[in-house]
């Protein structure tokens, strides 16, 4: 087993991330398996050295280690480029030149009982989508979105994968997808950033490829978002690990913990002379 924790240098790790980080390291641990740290680090503009560092340090502090050095998202690029060129040559990405704002209002009179947002955000609809694939170069410095009607068209497998964990309402084992679902439910994501590149779908399905991922272990609110990422690596003839999503930590008042939570930051528990011992505790392990 190879499982990996992936978190984002922008800000202090909390509670709910020293779960997710535990959980990892124990059941890669206990099947004799191999943890990974990976930095997601695509954000050039948020990510900080020192919030690198501070995270390593708190890892290391509740007990975890892993095999050096860790990937850095920054340090492949390449990999999602080379990504990106195929599923533009397969005719499956469009440039999309919509602000946020012109999402919100294509979709203020939305066909009744249409959902308005899936787990990539608001539903794209299909603004920029042309009728047939664009051809020449693939442009740089533009937003790329995934036409997805026609990569459920082109998929050549089933679209699948197996949860050893529960989904928001308990999903769990083989969990199967139609290309209807993938259409209306989550729409033409994005997969390249203006400004900054492969989006975090794409990188996440590159980067647990290339390390031999066979366990994802992460939070719950990211069950939706597999179908996507079991799309594409149908797209993109890789193998689709197993997933195991977990509960999510929150505060008293049920709401999910973020990086602007910092009363409940590791640094500070560290601080107040909290052990190890007590965080796991904290967050039930």
């Amino acid at each position: 087993m190879i499982t990996r924790f992936a978190p984002s240098p922008t800000g202090p790790l909390h509670l709910g991330h020293a779960y997710s980080a535990l959980l990892n390291f124990d059941m890669a641990t206990a099947a004799g398996g191999t943890f990974l740290l990976r930095i997601d680090d695509l954000d050039r503009s948020r990510a900080r050295p020192e919030w690198e560092a501070q995270l390593k340090d708190d890892l290391r502090w509740l007990g975890l280690d892993w095999p050096a050095p860790c990937r850095r998202e920054s340090e492949h690029l390449d990999a999602y480029e080379a990504a990106l060129d195929r599923l533009w040559e397969s005719g499956l990405l469009y440039p999309c030149h919509c602000t946020r704002r012109d999402i919100r209002e294509a979709l203020s009179a939305p066909q009744e009982g249409a959902p308005l947002t899936g787990p990539d955000g608001l539903i794209y609809p299909g603004t920029c989508r042309p009728a047939t694939p664009p051809t020449g170069p693939r442009p740089e410095d533009t937003t790329l979105r995934l036409d997805m009607a026609r990569a459920c068209a082109t998929l050549t497998r089933p679209l699948h994968f197996v949860e050893t964990g529960a989904g928001p309402d308990g999903q769990t084992g083989a969990i199967e997808t139609s290309a209807h679902e993938m259409i209306t439910t989550i729409g033409d994501v994005v997969l390249a950033r203006r400004e900054m590149g492969a989006a975090y779908h794409l990188a996440v399905v590159i980067d647990d490829a290339a390390q031999g991922v066979t366990d994802v272990v992460r939070g719950r609110d990211l069950f939706e978002a597999t179908r996507i990422h079991a799309l594409l690596q149908g797209l993109l003839d890789l193998t689709t690990p197993r997933y195991h999503h977990h509960r999510l930590i929150r505060d008293e008042s049920g709401k999910r913990l973020a990086k602007r939570d910092d009363a409940r930051a590791i640094a500070l528990y560290r601080s107040e002379g909290r052990t190890p011992q007590e965080i796991r505790s904290m967050v039930g392990l």
